[in-house]
């Protein structure tokens, strides 16, 4: 336990990674060599804090990330063991894809996969209610971005009800999963299309072809809006010079002055 935080991992270029991030990356990653195996009980609270140079408020966010992992587990009075292997692993991706724009570019086309279908399931199945509600947030994110604000909790919230207008809260949970690892990516793709009137008219009028397919029950038209903003989100990086990607990324074209002509009229 000598090594520091900020000496075990590379700092993020996308934005500066949350200290309890890091520490859990940190923890993880002995849990993984064996430096810690199961049964094992981790240093207190403070002793960890002293060790890495962070709060105890660092410490605790890091352990309640690795438990939710299943990767360590509480006794109360006793502290914080290494727990078994669990039969069932929890979903998880590799912490590298908070470290570059690159890599969080992937996991924005994992997530482009499933809001597609996802928007098209709540096409078909929106209550009223529910399509009230996903205009409501989607006002609150108009409303937001005209105030000045970044508009990325009211752009997660957008997204979150169109899961929920699935009826289904699988979809719901697996994109509260993938939050954290765009939240801070969000916030660089917001600034960047804030900086152009063109980028920021023409994210609302995505947002708004979704919500308008959904309301009309065209599940076609609802797959084809999400996918297309989502397409569009990434190629808003490239053009506004934000994000350079070879040819061969999984996100760039054979085409992408045509792409980008279509996105920024």
């Amino acid at each position: 336990m000598n090594a520091g935080v900020r000496a075990d991992l590379p700092e993020a270029p996308v934005a500066t990674r949350r200290l309890s991030d890091q520490l859990a990356a940190v923890l993880a990653g002995q849990v993984a060599s064996r430096q810690w195996v199961p049964g094992d009980r981790l240093p207190t609270e403070q002793q960890l804090a002293a060790a890495h140079g962070v709060s105890r408020t660092v410490v605790r966010e890091a352990v309640h990330q690795l438990e939710a992992q299943g990767l360590l587990r509480s006794r109360q009075g006793s502290g914080v063991f290494v727990a078994d292997a669990a039969a069932h692993q929890p979903l998880s991706f590799d912490v590298s894809v908070l470290e570059s724009l690159a890599a969080v570019v992937q996991v924005v086309e994992v997530r482009r996969a499933l809001e597609g279908e996802i928007a098209a399931l709540a096409a078909e199945r929106a209550t009223r209610s529910q399509v009230a509600a996903l205009r409501r947030a989607l006002a609150a994110l108009d409303t937001a971005v005209a105030a000045g604000g970044d508009g990325v909790a009211e752009d997660l919230a957008f997204h979150r009800a169109i899961a929920q207008a699935t009826g289904n809260p699988q979809f719901q949970q697996l994109l509260g999963f993938l939050e954290q690892y765009l939240r801070e990516a969000m916030r660089v793709t917001r600034g960047n299309e804030a900086r152009r009137a063109d980028f920021a008219q023409a994210v609302r009028a995505e947002h708004h072809a979704v919500v308008d397919a959904i309301a009309a029950g065209d599940a076609a038209a609802a797959r084809r809006a999400a996918v297309r903003h989502m397409q569009h989100a990434a190629s808003r990086l490239v053009a506004g010079g934000v994000l350079e990607l070879p040819v061969s990324s999984p996100v760039s074209t054979s085409a992408p002055a045509r792409r980008r002509k279509r996105v920024s009229p």
